[in-house]
């Protein structure tokens, strides 16, 4: 029973590890002020031409990077430093190609109360079922003056299926986002190995059943 017991415990532990494995977005070497994030986080560049690492996810033209220049500074206290992502324009997507399973979280500064401003969608591009939604506070400036985007907070959903995309809406100018993060949907070796792990449990509980 001992060694049955610790055979659940490894599987148990090294599930949510391998499942999970989110990604932080955090925006920095996107590029200077106004540059699209574009594909940057997708094997691609930035409107900068800078690559990052890839995550398999893309943004539409309209979500940029904020970045303090001599004109500034726009914003302070940001989780992640230096540069943060604004929409300019248009509603802006994300799209996971692969999905993204269960999770969603990310830092804003918003000027204004935005109602279901954030939504997680089934397909590319807001298609498909609407999975979850987010609402922003008019935070941006609470507790402090320094700069237009100096109070962040974090917000975060929670959600059944695998999302596509991530829809940013009347966030024209008004929004900064930092640190967005999402899980990944498992690789199928990941399921295969998680398998394999669980039957092996199976395994040796029918085996001791039978000896005793």
């Amino acid at each position: 029973m001992k060694r049955l017991a610790i055979l659940a415990a490894l599987v148990a532990a090294t599930a949510p590890a391998l499942a999970a494995n989110p990604v932080t977005l955090t925006f920095e070497g996107v590029g200077d002020y106004g540059t699209s994030v574009n594909e940057f986080y997708n094997g691609g560049t930035s409107g900068a031409g800078s690559t990052g690492t890839n995550h398999g996810v893309s943004f539409t033209s309209s979500m940029l990077s904020l970045t303090n220049d001599a004109l500034g500074p726009y914003f302070s206290n940001a989780p992640s430093g230096g540069t943060v992502a604004f929409v300019f324009g248009e509603t802006a997507y994300v799209n996971v190609d692969a999905g993204f399973s269960g999770y969603l979280s990310l830092y804003y500064s918003s000027s204004a109360m935005l109602n279901n401003s954030i939504n997680i969608y089934s397909g590319l591009n807001g298609t498909g079922d609407l999975l979850a939604s987010l609402s922003l506070n008019a935070n941006a400036t609470a507790g402090c003056s320094d700069t237009a985007f100096c109070n962040w907070e974090k917000t975060s959903a929670v959600f059944a299926g695998v999302g596509k995309s991530i829809s940013f809406a009347d966030a024209n100018s008004v929004v900064a986002f930092d640190n967005v993060t999402l899980a990944p949907v498992p690789e199928p070796s990941t399921y295969a190995l998680l398998a394999g792990g669980l039957g092996m449990v199976a395994f040796v509980a029918r085996r001791r059943r039978n000896i005793g």
